[in-house]
């Protein structure tokens, strides 16, 4: 590799690292109920296996919203399940957003 190739190699990763930076510092987190240990989920649905349960006090990312099961917790009932990690899910239930509806996009 030249050094005009390093330096533009060098240069894009700069630009990739603040557009994931920038995207980071957007990025929103949300307080799951308190006394809450909630369980996540491999899907938008009970039927879906629990892939790890989060501590009390918890807070998450929400990337995406998607339609599955209906659960009733301390925020309503709802159909309404987030997308807090690659292929982890917990019902909206369980989490304060302030809103009844989607307040991420879709999943797609």
């Amino acid at each position: 590799m030249s050094v005009d190739q390093v330096g533009e190699a060098e240069s894009n990763k700069g630009e990739a690292l603040a557009t994931t930076a920038a995207a980071t510092a957007a990025l929103r987190y949300y307080p799951v109920a308190p006394g809450v240990r909630l369980n996540v989920r491999r899907g938008p649905g009970t039927q879906y296996g629990i892939v790890r349960v989060l501590p009390e006090g918890a807070q998450v990312p929400i990337f995406c919203q998607t339609p599955g099961t209906t659960v009733t917790g301390p925020y309503g009932t709802s159909d309404i399940w987030d997308n807090i990690d690659d292929g982890e899910f917990v019902s909206d239930a369980y989490v304060l957003t302030g809103s009844d509806g989607y307040v991420a996009s879709r999943c797609g």
